[in-house]
């Protein structure tokens, strides 16, 4: 296994609109060693991928993720803001759909879950089924800012502690949430950090980084993986 490991961040969103089907194939086709994605629920409680709280930025529409049900987000176009001659067709896919998909790869999938504080159990209990359904416990990494709800639910599923600046205490509170993984935005990453991390037992995930030269940085530190919305460009560093 090379590390520092390349995650394509909502699938290869450089290249194909993020969080559907085609971003995800795209990164598999990269190289990628998995992806990150966004999870939220519908209406009717099925966990759907997608990032925003609304359609209106991706599909044009003005209308909450949560006031829709899973057959309504189905009928919406989330791919020609990006290109609309390429992808169209494509929609917003359920948790289901896309544990389907990979199925027949061996790839990780990092599953932040997208809610407020209030929904997080139920989000939480949604995606935990539906991962227990497809048997893909040992590649779903759960990443959030509250990782306790997953692991209230089975301390067995593998959790990542999410961090985003400003933030202080990062390794206590992982610690703290027994999360193996820390994840934390490109600019929480010092030197100093991933030192303490490892020291810790804990692994260093960085998100979001586009430039290569975070290869070089992440194999000198000690940083175990690299999210990316150009999965192509970081292997083609990280491979030289």
């Amino acid at each position: 296994m090379k590390l520092p490991l390349i995650i394509g961040h909502r699938g290869a969103s450089a290249v194909a609109p993020e969080n559907t089907i085609a971003a995800f194939e795209a990164a598999v086709a990269a190289g990628a060693d998995g992806i990150e994605f966004d999870v939220r629920l519908s209406r009717d409680r099925v966990p759907v991928i997608i990032h925003d709280a609304s359609l209106r930025r991706i599909g044009g529409v003005k209308r909450r993720v949560a006031d829709m049900t899973f057959n309504e987000l189905n009928q919406v176009d989330v791919g020609s803001w990006f290109d609309r001659d390429r992808f169209s067709a494509q929609r917003v896919p359920s948790l289901a759909q896309l544990l389907e998909l990979f199925q027949s790869n061996k790839l990780l999938m990092y599953l932040e879950m997208k809610c407020k504080r209030r929904e997080l159990a139920h989000l939480a209990e949604a995606c935990c089924r539906v991962v227990e359904e497809y048997r893909l416990r040992d590649r779903v990494i759960f990443e959030c800012l509250e990782p306790e709800a997953v692991r209230d639910i089975d301390p067995t599923l593998r959790t990542a502690a999410l961090f985003r600046p400003p933030s202080s205490f990062i390794l206590k509170r992982a610690i703290a949430a027994a999360a193996p993984e820390i994840a934390l935005h490109h600019r929480l990453t010092s030197n100093r950090i991933v030192e303490q991390a490892l020291v810790a037992n804990l692994k260093v995930v960085t998100w979001t980084v586009d430039d290569p030269a975070w290869v070089k940085r992440a194999q000198i530190t000690g940083i175990y993986a690299l999210i990316t919305n150009n999965p192509a460009a970081l292997i083609a560093a990280r491979d030289v």
